[in-house]
């Protein structure tokens, strides 16, 4: 277990680096001169930018020494939690990344909540009821929210509940009414593809010889696929639950910016059209390891959920 964690740990670290080497490069390539966005930004338009203020900022940023030099010096920052200013407001950047964190994780958990209602009770009803009209009706509607974009479910929810019937707010983040409509649009998306995996996961279960005898001795149904079944089906929907937790968290880009949700996916996408480069490396950066943490934790899990999972090499199966 602890070799396994140790391994985690270091794998952990090089996935992070590999993703400050790769956002420090696509920042480094992207078209413009850094100099001169940055002048913008603090002097105005370009009509008044001299090419002795674009080089003395040049020279101020670091911006002309040589790129390992400029990535190792952002590289230092970035150990001590210091992601740079915003060119446009001149705030660090992590803080503003932390106040626009709990919008995010207040529509994740509540994306998670709606989702996962809708999917685990349709697909474990879907695998019972297998080959039934049921089953039939669920593969439809799992067929229907996988091929549905996420931004026409938006729309057509905001034209029915907002436009329509006038029931809830179309965007912003002012109560608890805010945040139905992007909790719902996400939450349909994702349950869509957990029915399928919890569908598939219990049918999996539902054929093994111990499902068989635990039904020959005459226990319960309920029993049956709520203590057995169930429990032993948990492995595959706790990894696909994690793994769509974690993108949610990351802050979902598009639904943020519809529903004018003040999150770190808005945030990102603003920071895009400004051209604010420290803001957009320090969302992609944290992005980056919020995800794999997520991960370590969904692999953890596993020890715990089914005592069949080794991690020492000794012991795999």
């Amino acid at each position: 277990m602890w070799q396994f964690l140790l391994r985690r740990l270091l794998l952990l670290i090089v996935v992070v680096i590999g993703v400050t080497a790769l956002t420090f490069l696509m920042m480094y390539c992207t078209p413009g001169d850094p100099a001169t966005t940055i002048a913008m930004a603090r002097y105005g338009g370009p009509e008044s930018l001299s090419s002795d203020l674009i080089a003395w900022i040049r020279h101020q940023e670091g911006l002309d020494a040589p790129i390992h030099i400029q990535y190792a010096k952002w590289l230092h920052h970035i150990f001590y939690l210091d992601m740079g200013r915003s060119l446009i407001t001149d705030e660090p950047v992590f803080d503003k990344i932390l106040s626009r964190f709990p919008a995010t994780l207040h529509l994740a958990l509540a994306s998670m909540l709606i989702y996962l209602l809708i999917a685990i009770p349709i697909g474990i009803l879907s695998a019972i009821k297998q080959n039934s009209l049921i089953d039939y009706l669920s593969n439809i509607g799992v067929l229907v929210g996988v091929s549905m974009p996420s931004f026409w479910l938006a729309l057509i929810l905001i034209l029915f509940f907002s436009i329509y019937m006038r029931w809830l707010p179309v965007c912003g983040s002012l109560g608890l009414s805010y945040i139905i409509l992007p909790a719902t649009t996400l939450g349909i998306g994702i349950a869509a593809t957990t029915t399928r995996i919890v569908r598939s996961s219990m049918l999996d279960v539902l054929g093994q010889n111990y499902i068989r005898t635990a039904r020959a001795k005459g226990l319960k149904e309920t029993i049956v696929i709520g203590k057995h079944a169930l429990k032993n089906a948990v492995i595959p929907i706790i990894t696909i639950a994690g793994l769509q937790f974690a993108s949610l968290l990351e802050g979902a880009v598009v639904i943020e910016t519809i529903f004018a949700w003040p999150g770190v996916g808005r945030l990102l996408v603003d920071s895009i059209n400004q051209r604010d480069f420290p803001m957009i490396q320090g969302c992609i950066l944290f992005i980056a390891i919020i995800f794999v943490l997520v991960n370590l934790l969904v692999d953890f899990s596993y020890v715990y959920l089914d005592p069949r999972v080794r991690y020492d090499r000794r012991q795999q199966v």
